[in-house]
């Protein structure tokens, strides 16, 4: 497994992560699509925040469980607790020093059909959609 280090555009936020940097995905959601992130996931023990704690910005929506976090001074999105696996985050691989995903396989995760808060909407998220 890799060690990665990634940061905001002007490095207030830093962090790192432990990842073999095989899965790539872009989501449908409206907020991922908005940001146009390329995102891989890593479970919480491979993850460290090394500094910025105190530049961060959190931004949540709809059902309020995913946490979507920002540099309060570039406006770079790094990182976010995912509302589909709580125990994982969410790595805009952008962000992270000496890494290059041109050749790499990017899979497209389906978001826009996760639970919203409407009235009749389902009440449980059925993941991605199987290769």
């Amino acid at each position: 497994m890799e060690v990665w280090q990634g940061s905001c555009h002007c490095g207030a936020v830093r962090f790192r992560i432990e990842a073999d940097l095989v899965d790539l995905y872009r989501c449908d959601c409206s907020l991922c699509r908005m940001k146009n992130a390329l995102i891989t996931s890593v479970h919480e023990d491979r993850f460290m925040l090394v500094s910025g704690e105190e530049s961060l910005s959190e931004y949540n929506w709809n059902t309020g469980v995913a946490r979507h976090f920002f540099c309060a001074r570039c406006g770079i999105y790094p990182f976010h607790k995912k509302r589909s696996m709580p125990d994982h985050y969410g790595i805009n691989v952008n962000c992270l020093e000496g890494f290059f995903p041109e050749a790499r396989p990017v899979r497209q995760a389906d978001g826009k059909a996760m639970t919203v808060k409407t009235g009749g909407a389902r009440s449980l998220w059925t993941g991605p959609p199987a290769d």
